[in-house]
C-alpha cells in the first residue's frame, strides 16, 4: 500500500521508510535478512513507478573482482539484471540476490552508488545488443563451500534420486555434482554444498549411504568456487577452453566444473583461488588499463 508515501510525496514532504524491517502475515514486526534494505529499496521504486532505484553503498558500484584480490579490477559502467543474480548468488556482495531478482521483474533500473564519495556508480539495467561484445564481465570466488563424495554407489536407477531426495527435503542447497563411473558397476558421486549447512548434509548421506551400501562417504573442506559471468559467452565460443587453460598454465587443478548460458564455475583447491581470480581477469582483459 503506497497510499502514505504518496500522500507525503504530494505534500512536499519526504517520506523515510524502514528498510531493514518488515511486518509478517502474524502482523509483527521482524527483520527481512541481510541485505533487506536493498530489496525495500527496489520494492518501493517498483510501487512508486520511479524511473530509477539508487541505492547507496559502502562501495562505489559494481567491480569486475574484489579489488581486495584484484587491484587491477575496474568499476564497470553498466551490467545486466542476469549478470548481476549471477554475481551476486556467486559471492559478490555488493547487491541482495532478491532485490535483484525483483528489479529485472518489474523492469528497475538500479544504481548502485558510493556512500562516502561522488561518482556515477554502476548501473544495473536490462541486458542490451552493446552487452554481449564484452566477453566476461566479472569473475568472482566463493570460499563457503564443501565437497561431499559418496564414494562406492551402486550403479542403478533411483540410487541419486534416493541421496538427493533426502538432502533437498532438508532445504539444503545442492550447488554442483559430479559422477564419476568406476568398476564393477559401482559410481562415486561428488557434490557440494555451503559450509553452513555441511553437519546437517554430512548426517543425512551418512544415513543414505549405508543404506544404498556405499563403501564410504569423504569430505572435503579446503576447497573455492571460482566463476567467471559475462551474457556475451551465449554468442561467443571457446570460453570454457580460454578459462581451464589459464588456469592450467599456473599449476591449478580443476577439480568440478558447472555451466550455464552465462557462466562457467569451477571448484579449485581454497589455497589457489585468489590467483585463480587473478590469472582469469588478466586472461579475459579485465585489468584496468594504467593512465600514462
Amino acid at each position: 500500500d503506497t497510499e502514505r508515501v504518496l500522500a507525503a510525496l504530494n505534500e512536499g514532504v519526504v517520506p523515510i521508510v524502514a528498510g531493514f524491517q518488515g511486518i509478517n502475515e502474524a502482523s509483527d514486526v521482524t527483520t527481512l535478512g541481510r541485505g533487506g534494505s536493498d530489496l525495500t529499496a527496489v520494492v518501493l521504486a517498483a510501487a512508486l513507478k520511479a524511473d530509477m532505484c539508487v541505492i547507496y553503498t559502502d562501495v562505489d558500484g559494481v567491480y569486475t573482482a574484489d579489488p581486495n584480490i584484484v587491484p587491477a579490477a575496474r568499476r564497470l559502467e553498466k551490467v545486466s539484471y542476469e549478470e548481476m543474480l549471477e554475481l551476486a548468488s556467486l559471492g559478490a556482495k555488493v547487491l541482495q540476490t532478491r532485490s535483484v531478482e525483483l528489479a529485472a521483474k518489474y523492469q528497475v533500473p538500479v544504481v548502485v552508488k558510493s556512500t562516502f564519495q561522488d561518482g556515477p556508480g554502476t548501473l544495473v539495467v536490462k541486458e542490451d545488443a552493446d552487452m554481449e561484445q564484452v566477453l566476461v564481465s566479472g569473475v568472482t570466488g566463493d570460499r563457503n563451500q564443501a565437497k561431499v563424495t559418496v564414494v562406492g554407489v551402486p550403479d542403478q536407477p533411483g540410487i541419486a534420486g534416493k541421496l538427493f531426495g533426502q538432502i533437498a527435503e532438508s532445504s539444503i542447497n545442492v550447488d554442483m555434482i559430479i559422477q564419476n563411473v568406476s568398476q564393477d558397476s559401482l559410481t562415486d558421486i561428488s557434490f557440494t554444498v555451503p559450509r553452513a549447512d555441511l553437519t546437517r548434509s554430512m548426517s543425512l548421506v551418512q544415513d543414505v549411504a549405508k543404506a544404498i551400501h556405499a563403501r564410504s562417504v569423504e569430505v572435503n573442506e579446503a576447497i573455492a568456487k571460482v566463476s567467471m559471468v559475462g551474457v556475451g559467452m551465449r554468442s561467443h565460443s571457446g570460453v570454457a577452453a580460454k578459462m581451464f587453460q589459464a588456469l592450467s598454465r599456473e599449476g591449478i587443478n580443476i577439480m568440478m566444473i558447472s555451466t550455464s548460458e552465462i557462466k562457467i564455475s569451477c571448484v579449485v583447491e581454497e589455497k589457489y583461488m585468489e590467483l585463480a581470480i587473478r590469472t582469469l581477469h588478466h586472461e579475459f582483459g579485465l585489468d584496468a588499463k594504467n593512465e600514462p
